[in-house]
């Protein structure tokens, strides 16, 4: 059993400091969704969802499209989110801190280089989400 978190989360993410309370929002969204698209609305019998990195960036990508649209990669940006892994470093300073658990499948490398920002996000770039 994990042990529990001795800060609470808001302190965990201004003390560490690189990403703002509001991209752990957006991270929470995209988590939702990611649970959402892969098990639907069915309670889980053990009353847990594991999603993996890459299921998790793809949810991200489209629920920064459908909310901020062309802005998506500035908002981003702003929080200082400039690739999939700034995800993966996210959701590693949860897991390290209790607030988040990991399978020994999981690695933050299941993050990186999930998609370019300057592909997806761009104007003029493709705004149609392909899989």
């Amino acid at each position: 059993m994990p042990e529990e978190p001795k800060e609470s989360m808001e302190e965990v993410i201004r003390k560490d400091g690189r990403y703002p309370p509001a991209a752990y929002a957006f991270l929470n969204e995209g988590l939702g969704m990611a649970v959402k698209e892969t098990y639907g609305n069915e309670p889980a019998p053990s009353g847990q969802r594991h999603v993996t990195g890459r299921q998790m960036c793809m949810a991200l990508r489209k629920r920064a499209i459908e909310k901020w649209g062309m802005l998506a990669r500035t908002v981003l940006k702003r929080w200082n989110i400039r690739a999939t892994i700034d995800f993966g470093n996210m959701v590693y300073l949860l897991i390290n801190q209790g607030f988040m658990r990991k399978t020994e499948e999981d690695s933050i490398e299941d993050f990186r280089d999930v998609y370019s920002f300057s592909e997806t996000f761009d104007v003029g770039g493709e705004f149609e989400l392909k899989e």
